[in-house]
């Protein structure tokens, strides 16, 4: 919808949402350190201990929330200074802001998932992002465009649209497992519970190094995004489409690494290895079955799926060419997610964010810089970086899980 008013509101939307993700994903890390302690507690059926879990969790992704909100305002002062257009940033910057306040909400929404998630129960936020999707869909054809009597925001009503769903998404978890008993029994003990030191270090021990190794995931595709944004404006809002279309797609990786952490985690805590390795199994022949399918429409659709959101040539040509490197991408995308995702279920952090480092750092930035500026690819070359930065990530990944595999079964046998 931003794309139908025109290409520097797109372009204005792509640089403020690269740089938003960042720390939205720092926080979001965080919320996902609970689901492997509450996964790995849950065959205990000590409801009072799991409901300690969630009040702790709670606590520190709130504390976590405020902090993070504080210091992405301050971003504001430097986005001026990062190679765009003037005009560009003077949209964006609003924009950011009210992204950046809904953060808070959206938090305390992921504390409630990653807790239910860890009990094994995936529907309830799957109902809920269904209805907040629908609802934010709405509020944007309203605010955006100015409908029903509502004046015409543009860029920043879609800001508003997300601000206004995500306060919305934890009040609807609420109210749906408090209607649940045994879902409700979880919450009666949270709020009875006291705060215990021990469990907030742990889950700070696990969802820190998390929260770090998705922003330096996603730092750089937020610093491609910047780089795209020095070859021109057109390149930039190109991006955003393609981010887009591949980010839906990756969606659907991320729910079967949430799975895999589930599954993982639960056989984990009972010392069931052969459950661990078909679980791991299991998601990766679905991840690479499912991206392979949508790398063929990427390329078949290359040239019609940018016209969901644009009429400009330009931008369309660039999009049509990144849907192209952005097929082979996420078949890598796909299985390191899911394979990260068996890692977190062993509560496995600190190595894989070490190795998150090198992947999209190390090699993915220069390679994206050398490509598209020393070698003149232009836009094609940010992304064919991600590729290389992907595939480095999954092949490592997948080191280190065959290594962790070893030593659960070596463990196994010694008890």
């Amino acid at each position: 919808m931003v794309g139908h008013i025109g290409t520097i509101q797109l372009a204005a939307a792509s640089f403020a949402t690269s740089v938003f993700m960042v720390g939205m994903l720092f926080g979001l890390g965080i919320t996902l350190g609970i689901t492997p302690l509450v996964g790995q507690s849950f065959n205990s059926g000590n409801s009072r201990n799991l409901g300690s879990w969630f009040k702790n969790g709670i606590i520190v992704n709130l504390i976590a929330s405020v902090l993070i909100c504080l210091s992405m305002s301050s971003v504001v002062l430097f986005m001026n200074r990062m190679g765009q257009s003037k005009e560009v940033v003077q949209k964006a910057i609003p924009f950011y802001l009210i992204h950046v306040t809904s953060l808070i909400p959206l938090m305390l929404f992921f504390s409630f998932k990653q807790f239910f998630e860890g009990i094994g129960n995936t529907k309830i936020a799957m109902i809920i992002t269904i209805i907040i999707n629908l609802v934010n869909i709405t509020l944007n054809y309203i605010l955006i465009y100015g409908k029903l009597g509502f004046p015409a925001l543009g860029l920043n009503g879609s800001g508003y649209a997300s601000l206004i769903s995500r306060l919305l998404m934890p009040v609807l978890f609420l109210i749906m497992t408090l209607r649940i008993p045994a879902f409700r029994v979880y919450l009666l003990e949270a709020f009875h519970s006291g705060f215990e030191k021990i469990k907030i270090k742990r889950i700070i021990s696990i969802g820190f190094p998390i929260g770090l190794q998705m922003v330096i995931e996603i730092l750089a595709f937020t610093l491609g995004a910047i780089m795209l944004g020095w070859i021109s404006k057109e390149s930039l809002a190109g991006h955003q489409i393609a981010i887009s279309m591949a980010s839906m797609t990756y969606m659907i990786s991320l729910g079967l690494a949430s799975g895999t952490t589930i599954r993982v985690s639960h056989a984990f805590g009972e010392h069931n290895r052969n459950e661990l390795k078909h679980a791991v199994l299991a998601s990766l022949h679905m991840v690479i079955a499912f991206m392979s399918l949508m790398g063929i429409l990427f390329i078949l659709l290359r040239n019609q799926l940018p016209l969901l959101f644009t009429s400009d040539p330009a931008v369309i040509k660039v999009a049509s060419g990144l849907l192209i490197v952005g097929a082979f991408f996420q078949i890598f995308d796909g299985m390191q997610v899911v394979l990260l995702g068996a890692l977190r279920g062993m509560a496995d952090v600190r190595i894989p964010m070490f190795i998150a480092f090198f992947s999209y750092i190390i090699v993915s930035l220069p390679i994206s810089y050398l490509l598209a500026f020393v070698f003149n690819v232009g836009y094609a070359g940010v992304w064919i970086g991600f590729v290389f930065g992907l595939s480095t990530a999954a092949i490592l990944f997948g080191f280190r899980l065959k290594h962790q595999i070893q030593k659960f079964g070596h463990y196994k046998s010694y008890l």
